[in-house]
């Protein structure tokens, strides 16, 4: 029999990291029905609210029909939401039950919990996005004009809403906290970041201030993945994404790192 002695792990703990990421999936996988199939409905009824509203009034934008420059940007809203509410709710959860030293206490690092808890938003908000797209597909005709754009700006949207959601968890001290973030900024910036229309239609001032919201990178890429049309110069939305993902990513690693408003 081997003596007993502490495990040694390399420069990742990749047990560790694997354990961390399955939680947090299987974690909303277990509330399937609120986590994905409702989103999934929520998708539908914007699409049908539109499309009956504005679809007779509104033919085509930037030479595309209505509903195919409609549905790229339902599909990454919801990408966007649900990627968000996964990192936040299970930080904010885990502090208001107490059960965040759970966290706290594995031999994991501070990169290593900030890519096992923002692996797991990313992952319902790429699955969400597939499902929806998948049922859009079903009433709308849905072509895929450049795929890697499509893949690009779904994985990198994901990962920036996972990234601020986990920045909303650990600052948030109670669920008004988290609610006023949601309803005051992911909310706001999500509708007013070109997802109903096209910023072109804008006046110019308008449409300066619309391009300093980073949402509108996350539309607008990947509808260019879509139909092969976007607002603003699609190489500069990826150099933002990648940017902001990065930002992002270092003040979470820090914030973990310090314990910020995680430890007494």
């Amino acid at each position: 029999m081997l003596p007993l002695s502490s495990r040694r792990y390399g420069a990742i703990n990749w047990i560790g990291l694997g354990t961390l990421y399955g939680k947090e999936v299987r974690r909303f996988w277990s509330v399937a029905t609120q986590t994905v199939l409702a989103p999934l409905v929520t998708g539908l009824l914007f699409l049908a609210v539109f499309v009956l509203a504005l679809g007779h009034r509104v033919d085509q934008i930037g030479g595309q029909p209505y509903v195919d420059f409609l549905v790229p940007g339902l599909i990454m809203m919801t990408i966007a939401q649900n990627a968000f509410a996964n990192t936040s709710s299970s930080l904010m959860i885990a502090k208001v039950q107490g059960n965040i030293v759970d966290l706290l206490m594995p031999p994991l690092n501070a990169l290593e919990l900030t890519i096992g808890v923002a692996g797991g938003g990313v992952t319902r908000g790429v699955v969400v996005g597939l499902t929806t797209g998948i049922a859009m597909m079903v009433f709308v005709p849905i072509d895929i004009a450049h795929p890697g754009f499509v893949i690009f700006h779904a994985v990198a949207a994901s990962l920036l809403m996972a990234l601020l959601g986990i920045l909303t968890g650990i600052w948030a001290e109670k669920f008004d906290h988290l609610a006023a973030i949601t309803n005051f900024i992911v909310t706001p910036l999500s509708f007013l970041s070109g997802t109903f229309y096209s910023t072109t239609r804008l006046p110019e001032l308008w449409q300066t201030v619309a391009h300093l919201n980073p949402f509108f990178y996350m539309i607008d890429g990947f509808r260019y993945g879509f139909i092969g049309h976007a607002d603003a110069p699609v190489w500069t939305g990826v150099i933002v994404m990648c940017g902001v993902d990065a930002v992002l990513l270092v003040i979470a690693h820090r914030w973990f790192q310090r314990g910020y408003r995680l430890k007494a």
